[in-house]
């Protein structure tokens, strides 16, 4: 039994996960875990050693030699890959979507999958990702899916690219259902609400709001 609890909260590409479950962790004073970033740094180190997005053997290496961590520098959550900060280079749309490509592998999915419960094995986590409640951990003790309307999402997703005005709203906006589409339809861990999670919408609502009705939900957890 976990002496703290499990959060987990999916959704899509821009729903406000990121923002939220930092948020989040430190008002419980918790550790998030970014498993999207995961496989963002799968896609950015295969880009990096010629490993083709399609090749689910070699990318199953690759996730299993993957040493990732996560920091929190001047309040802000940042990304290393064997040392380096990469927080920047895997927010691009073109690592975006070979997030997308890498994530669809059932190899990338259980080396990573394995990374993400060894590193919450003991509880007291903030899980952010887009089966964390499904797969991850469908025994977690708070399970939330956060969502927003797809133009909302698209704004959102749009500031977050490096580097900024990179791309237009239009192209933006077709890449995050381009993206919807191959998350929710893929053969492994397809996005969608986990069983017995909060669903909220994020369309008209502040991060403040949102963290305000997690934390209402929390099981047993001092704030």
């Amino acid at each position: 039994m976990r002496s703290r609890p499990v959060v987990t909260i999916d959704g899509p590409s821009g729903a406000g996960k990121t923002t939220v479950s930092s948020r989040l962790a430190e008002a419980v004073g918790m550790v998030r875990i970014d498993t999207g970033a995961m496989y963002r740094a799968v896609a950015l180190a295969a880009l990096r050693a010629g490993v083709p997005w399609d090749d689910p053997v070699r990318l199953g290496g690759v996730a299993r030699e993957l040493a990732l961590s996560f920091r929190t520098v001047a309040g802000a959550p940042r990304v290393y890959l064997s040392g380096e900060d990469v927080s920047e280079a895997i927010r691009t749309s073109e690592i975006g979507m070979g997030a997308s490509a890498v994530s669809a592998h059932g190899p990338v999915r259980e080396a990573l999958v394995a990374k993400q419960r060894e590193m919450a094995r003991e509880g007291g986590v903030v899980l952010e990702g887009r089966d964390t409640g499904t797969v991850v951990f469908p025994d977690a003790e708070a399970k939330f899916f956060l969502d927003a309307a797809a133009a909302v999402r698209a704004r959102r997703r749009q500031l977050e690219i490096s580097p900024p005005g990179a791309q237009s709203f239009e192209e933006v906006l077709r890449n995050v259902l381009r993206r919807d589409v191959q998350d929710s339809t893929r053969e492994h861990s397809p996005l969608r609400v986990a069983d017995g999670a909060v669903y909220i919408d994020s369309t008209t609502k502040t991060v403040d709001e949102v963290v305000e009705e997690m934390l209402r939900r929390l099981p047993g957890v001092p704030r």
